[in-house]
């Protein structure tokens, strides 16, 4: 597909887009800042969270949910700016938490990657659930470095990023807001998949850093296309409008020569717009 265009640089390190609103929402990690851009894409910062990672999505009444990792927590954003504890997670693990994805019902996913990274003993992970009454419960175990997760428009299937196994993994979500049913929704070979999301056409994109692209596959996993940056795709979310694009974070990783920040928002057009959850 086409070069994409450069909409925002100056990031530290950009993570968790998320279209809300017809705007653009995303995490500048190493800046401790949400950010929104306006219809002239220029940024705003809505707020800011002393902690890394540190993800986003949005409650049903379109409220902001902020994972703050280094509290084992979750934050609300209320509609006078300020933020209050929503949920506590360290009863669940100790260990970071990562991504998090929220259904019609309030519902909050949030995973765990299980241990230390980078440098710590690989640990599998793990996925809770938090009620909009904010009760947290372990609904899923032994992951292989959780990252990116994604709800159906129908409400009945999460899909999380096994960055580790290299696959896309289904889970049939309860009427109690439970997980069952694990099975391989996609199988990615030689991709690490990261943060992704789902189109209207129930396809998934999954950005990858090691490879510098995303990646757009049917369940089953048969490639339907790619488009390829310049440094690491960390994340990505697609417009809902009626000229669908993919909008991408990046950064270089591992560039030990880069100086200042690296990190970019890039878009690309694409054959669909985004559905379902985030």
């Amino acid at each position: 597909m086409t070069t994409p265009e450069v909409v925002l640089e100056g990031i530290v390190f950009g993570e968790s887009p998320r279209w809300h609103d017809g705007r653009l929402w995303f995490s500048d990690w190493g800046a401790n800042q949400v950010i929104v851009l306006d219809e002239d894409r220029r940024p705003e910062v809505v707020t800011q969270v002393p902690s890394f990672p540190m993800c986003i999505d949005f409650l049903p009444d379109g409220r902001l949910v902020i994972v703050d990792s280094a509290a084992r927590r979750l934050l609300r954003r209320d509609p006078d700016g300020s933020l209050v504890a929503y949920a506590d997670l360290s009863p669940v693990s100790r260990k970071p938490w990562n991504d998090i994805v929220i259904d019609d019902r309030g519902n909050a996913y949030v995973d765990n990657i299980g241990f230390d990274f980078p440098g710590g003993e690989f640990v599998p992970g793990v996925i809770a659930r938090v009620t909009p009454a904010g009760e947290v419960r372990q609904v899923a175990d032994g992951l292989a470095f959780p990252n990116g997760m994604a709800i159906t428009p129908d409400g009945a299937t999460l899909i999380v990023a096994e960055s580790y196994a290299n696959q896309l993994t289904a889970y049939t979500i309860t009427a109690d807001g439970g997980l069952s049913d694990r099975r391989v929704w996609a199988a990615t070979p030689g991709d690490h998949p990261d943060g992704i999301c789902l189109d209207a056409q129930a396809q998934i994109w999954y950005a990858d850093v090691g490879n510098q692209h995303c990646v757009r596959v049917r369940e089953g996993g048969e490639v339907s296309a790619r488009v390829r940056l310049d440094r690491g795709a960390f994340s990505c979310t697609l417009s809902r409008d009626a000229d669908p694009r993919l909008y991408v974070v990046g950064q270089s990783w591992g560039d030990g020569e880069a100086t200042g920040p690296t990190g970019q928002v890039v878009v690309f057009p694409a054959p669909a717009p985004g559905a379902g959850r985030p």
